[in-house]
């Protein structure tokens, strides 16, 4: 490694570094101070981090405490994003304006909060790593894998003209790097262009090249920055996973899982085409999710019935409920509109009146920003527009829109309640606006309907019938 060109690993950066930074920096712009804020500025420093999922447990902490802790210790925001079906990373999305500037390693380098971040991140994962390969051959050397996501536009900083930035970087670290442009990891945006950076080598070659990375990319914004929170990504056809229902409880103890749970409100001619010949459509979904459910009739059979899905989960894995509810959404909703041309549905759902605020966020932003994303009309009805099936500390979420749309709203609606479930402070969740939940279950289309008796009576459900007028559970 050339010392004279290579910044120390606490030290300042490289003649290399200044060498190739162009004038980003002084075209960047001091921006307002905001904490959490839910927008990236054209100018801010943003970084794309790809977490292995089996790692993100380290850098978030029980309640989200470790990742609080970086927050407020770097003065930058950090999000990371649910983990999609199919994919073995998460994206974590740390970024900041230039108003704050933080030192930086032992000898008290001036960087950006971001920067400082995404290291307190990487040293997070690599030391989690160590700690894993302690019982490996001392003889062999160790190597650490970095994998970032960069936009189209922002990637050729690294690169340079004719791959001449990029073929330095290599030279002066001795690390490994590439950029990949096919075969993406499902959590890429396909509206930025995403390409994959990777870096490869031993642990301090790879801190050293990600700094000269991150040093470029700092000095080179994207001006695909701004919808890096919100623009959706390529719509993913993937099956759904029904392995987590076996890691989890293989690895931790389930009494240490927080439950979650999503009710929807079913028309009562719905009833039969949800529990299907014999149980036999709710029981695949039971067999392929790993979900709780149960139908609950009211007194009268001509009014709603209730569907509630549960399961014991720990945030970090994928949830059989979410997954349950998707694929039941459908069968659950109602038709809108006499036209058999309209394809429009209405899907409702029961929120404890505690909860609902995290649907709505302050002003409304959050409800907007949903319906925006989505295209579908999100209400919250309360009191007197709500069922009679559903208790006095219930509100009802109602969404419209075609199918597709409506699948959106619904995962969008029921992840934010499932952050909220697992107390989980909303500026460190970047929910998915790409939506992998695509019902894989044969004929989940088309919705018999099956006579409400090939369901089974069964005792109350106690957690539902409690000052309620549910009566009746079903298969």
């Amino acid at each position: 490694m050339a010392s004279s060109t290579v910044r120390n690993m606490h030290g300042k950066r490289s003649s290399f570094q200044s060498e190739f930074n162009g004038n980003g920096a002084s075209k960047r712009r001091n921006l307002h101070d905001e904490t959490d804020r839910n927008v990236i500025g054209s100018e801010d420093t943003v970084y794309r981090y790809l977490c292995p999922v089996k790692k993100t447990g380290s850098i978030i902490g029980k309640g989200g405490e470790i990742a609080k802790q970086i927050r407020a210790e770097t003065k930058s925001n950090m999000r990371i994003n649910e983990a999609l079906p199919g994919c073995e990373e998460r994206v974590v999305t740390i970024y900041s304006t230039s108003d704050e500037l933080n030192h930086f390693g032992d000898d008290g380098e001036i960087v950006c909060p971001a920067l400082d971040a995404l290291f307190k991140v990487h040293d997070m994962i690599v030391a989690e790593v160590n700690e894993e390969d302690d019982d490996d051959d001392l003889g062999d050397k160790q190597t650490v894998t970095v994998r970032m996501l960069v936009p189209s536009d922002q990637i050729g900083c690294v690169i340079g003209k004719g791959g001449q930035v990029i073929q330095n970087l290599r030279n002066e670290t001795n690390a490994q790097i590439r950029v990949i442009k096919d075969n993406l990891p499902a959590c890429a945006l396909t509206l930025s262009h995403d390409e994959l950076l990777q870096i490869i080598g031993e642990p301090l070659i790879v801190r050293e090249a990600l700094y000269q990375v991150a040093s470029l990319l700092h000095d080179n914004p994207s001006r695909f920055q701004h919808s890096l929170l919100s623009s959706p990504s390529t719509l993913m056809h993937q099956p759904l996973i029904s392995s987590h229902r076996k890691h989890a409880a293989a690895r931790r103890d389930l009494a240490d899982a927080t439950e979650f749970c999503v009710c929807f409100i079913c028309p009562a001619e719905n009833v039969g085409g949800v529990i299907g010949k014999g149980g036999g459509f709710i029981n695949q979904i039971r067999q392929e999710t790993g979900a709780t459910i149960r139908v609950t009739t009211s007194e009268s059979e001509e009014d709603d019935s209730i569907i509630f899905i549960s399961s014991k989960e720990f945030y970090e894995d994928q949830s059989p409920t979410v997954n349950a509810a998707i694929l039941l959404q459908e069968r659950c909703s109602e038709k809108v509109g006499k036209d058999t041309n309209d394809s429009t549905i209405s899907t409702r759902l029961l929120v404890s009146s505690s909860n609902i605020g995290c649907l709505i966020g302050k002003g409304g932003a959050v409800i907007s920003e949903m319906r925006s994303v989505t295209r579908a009309n999100i209400r919250i009805l309360q009191k007197e527009n709500v069922p009679k099936i559903a208790r006095e500390d219930e509100e009802m979420v109602q969404i419209t829109g075609n199918p597709d749309a409506a699948m959106k709203a619904l995962t969008q609606v029921i992840l934010r309640l499932r952050a909220n479930a697992f107390d989980m402070n909303h500026g460190l969740v970047l929910l998915p606006t790409s939506f992998p939940y695509i019902s894989q279950v044969s004929g989940s289309s088309n919705k018999p309907k099956y006579a409400r008796g090939d369901g089974s009576k069964d005792q109350d459900y106690s957690r539902l019938n409690l000052n309620s007028k549910r009566r009746n559970h079903v298969s």
